[in-house]
């Protein structure tokens, strides 16, 4: 049975719908991306970010783009976690990890009445309402002439879901250790609790 999800969403042009090392998107929505190749949509339960693929070719995708990719500081950083944080404590949720990484997102939620995905959804509108609201959204100065602020998140999330404890341990840990990777700090944010096991 399911007991948790580890879920990673990205910001806008991080990982793009045809990367040459596979993606969750099901179609390119842009044509002068689609120029690129279609999307190359991967069931895989495994990260495919160590794949070999072509650099180059990923690099003059992302040229593409219509706006540049998202890179988020770390006032940005703040404001989407404490987007989530009113997310989580208004919709119940137990998050046992957390990582905001400057191009995308790690977490680890248990089981909820709500499915992952209506949950990752809410997750980004928390997010990005916050950001609104502390005038710090990437694209806040480009809005569009009808007012409405470009998305500053890709479309879809990846998702493994978790059945063991050491299912769940493991992804903790996996996502615990991000930022360290990514020469940063460990973060700790006041919304993530600890996990512990349903067994008697």
């Amino acid at each position: 049975m399911v007991r948790a999800s580890h879920v990673i969403f990205s910001a806008y042009g991080f990982w793009l719908p045809n990367d040459p090392r596979g993606s969750w998107s099901d179609f390119v929505g842009s044509w002068e991306l689609f120029r690129h190749g279609p999307a190359t949509k991967t069931t895989s339960r495994r990260s495919v970010a160590q794949a070999a693929h072509d650099q180059q070719q990923r690099r003059v995708a992302k040229d593409a783009l219509q706006r540049p990719p998202v890179i988020f500081n770390g006032h940005q950083a703040l404001a989407i976690a404490n987007g989530f944080q009113f997310v989580v404590a208004r919709d119940g949720l137990s998050v046992h990890a957390c990582a905001v990484l400057p191009d995308h997102v790690h977490l680890v939620i248990r089981r909820h009445e709500r499915s992952i995905e209506q949950i990752v959804t809410r997750l980004k509108a928390g997010a990005t309402k916050r950001l609104l609201l502390e005038h710090r959204h990437p694209f806040q100065e480009g809005s569009e002439q009808s007012g409405k602020v470009p998305h500053m998140w890709a479309e879809g999330h990846w998702k493994v879901f978790l059945s063991s404890d050491s299912d769940i341990r493991r992804a903790i840990a996996y996502v615990e250790e991000n930022p360290v990777k990514d020469g940063k700090r460990r973060q700790q944010w006041p919304f993530v609790t600890p996990f512990e096991s349903d067994a008697r």
